[in-house]
């Protein structure tokens, strides 16, 4: 066809053709640069569609603009009754740029922000296009023939690079239609707030999973890739694979039985001393559920990555399992020579006016016992929100409860020994 195209216009008019052309594919790269500064300068502060068609719209300037000068180079070269050939393929090329770039954002955008396609967006677009294009210009029969004639299994069934190339279009194929369906599914249910939230992520991590994996089995059937050849292969991978993604598969089972028993939900509040009790070593609250692991934010900021498996085999402390009203504990020792009934009052003063301390159940100070150096007092209070920290609490209260002591003259006693020198006496002194 291209032949063609080239024999029926004079060499004038092909040259001319050609510089226009040229012409408009400068144009459009200019407006495309364009178009992304302006992008760039507006202001980030936009509804969530807008933002998204403006995307799309800066992604489709330089096809759009080159499609509209082509055109209008159609709609002269007509008008002036000169054959445009070269011209009306340019534009249909052109066209055709316009809607696989559109086609290939909008499945981007459905597959969500984390799809894969996002960084093979540009060049898939490419891939699509040019197969496209080669059958229009009359290169693609040849240039299958070509592929086709590349055997890459020699001496057995007939496995050509142009099937390979075939079958992993047709898989990448449904596996992108599983990705969409599965994506529809989970918007839906994210919908349903009668679910718990960690049924919701379960239930939407499986399905997500199923769908793709689905896909991708009908797309090797469909794509009549013959797979009894490489039983002995697939069979030793596969049991290579069992041993090596062991730990991984673990994980991802023990991430679902996470989910479906709610024992451990985004926003719990967790630590992993395997003590129980308020020790605050490892602490922190659940940001989000993955397949092979746990998001956990402690109160520096730091995410920590806690595999699946560790939860489930571990002792973990869940304070806001069933509550997440806390008790805390501050040890405390008076000297024998202050009166218990003042320090124990003191201790319920300290507490008063802090906004975090709960009133219900009540704070309660108490005597524990008598050590070697004084006596033991413990004050107890309960806190409702143990995401906010709990160390600064306790830091507030103590310094609460020094401050008080010392304007009382109660005294908080050092540990001190006492030795004494026994000189030995004289025999019959």
């Amino acid at each position: 066809m291209l032949q063609q195209l080239f024999h029926n216009s004079t060499g004038t008019q092909l040259y001319g053709q050609l510089l226009a052309i040229v012409a408009v594919l400068t144009v459009a790269v200019y407006a495309g640069r364009a178009a992304r500064a302006t992008w760039q300068r507006l202001p980030p502060q936009r509804p969530a569609w807008l933002a998204l068609l403006l995307a799309g719209l800066v992604r489709l300037v330089p096809a759009l603009t080159a499609s509209a000068l082509l055109l209008l180079a159609h709609g002269a070269y007509q008008g002036a009754g000169i054959a445009g050939n070269v011209i009306d393929l340019a534009l249909r090329l052109a066209a055709i740029l316009v809607l696989v770039r559109a086609g290939v954002f909008a499945i981007g955008r459905l597959l969500g922000p984390l799809s894969w396609l996002h960084n093979w967006e540009t060049r898939l677009t490419a891939i699509v296009w040019l197969a496209i294009a080669f059958q229009l210009v009359g290169w693609f029969s040849s240039f299958q023939n070509t592929l086709d004639s590349i055997d890459l299994l020699p001496g057995t069934a007939q496995f050509s690079l142009w099937s390979l190339l075939k079958s992993l279009v047709v898989i990448t194929g449904f596996i992108l239609a599983g990705g969409l369906v599965a994506r529809a599914f989970e918007q839906r249910l994210m919908r349903l707030q009668n679910v718990a939230m960690s049924t919701r992520i379960g239930i939407a991590k499986f399905s997500h999973f199923f769908l793709v994996s689905l896909g991708a089995l009908v797309g090797v059937n469909a794509a009549g890739v013959d797979l009894t050849a490489l039983t002995l292969i697939t069979g030793a991978i596969g049991i290579g694979l069992g041993f090596g993604l062991q730990a991984i598969t673990s994980n991802f089972v023990s991430g679902f039985v996470l989910l479906l028993d709610k024992s451990i939900k985004p926003g719990d509040v967790i630590s992993f001393t395997g003590v129980t009790g308020t020790s605050t070593e490892n602490f922190g609250w659940v940001q989000e559920l993955r397949g092979r692991c746990v998001v956990v934010r402690d109160r520096d900021g730091v995410d920590t990555l806690v595999p699946n498996q560790n939860l489930i085999t571990a002792t973990v402390i869940n304070w806001s399992y069933s509550d997440r009203k806390v008790r805390l504990k501050l040890p405390v020792r008076i000297s024998y020579r202050d009166d218990p009934e003042v320090a124990l009052e003191l201790l319920r003063r300290a507490i008063e006016g802090n906004p975090r301390v709960l009133q219900e159940p009540a704070p309660a100070p108490r005597l524990m016992g008598f050590s070697d150096h004084g006596m033991d007092l413990e004050l107890r209070f309960w806190i409702a929100d143990p995401q906010n920290g709990v160390n600064n609490v306790r830091s507030d209260v103590n310094r609460r409860i020094w401050r008080l002591f010392r304007d009382a003259g109660i005294t908080i006693p050092v540990a001190q020994h006492e030795v004494r020198l026994l000189h030995d006496q004289p025999s019959g002194v």
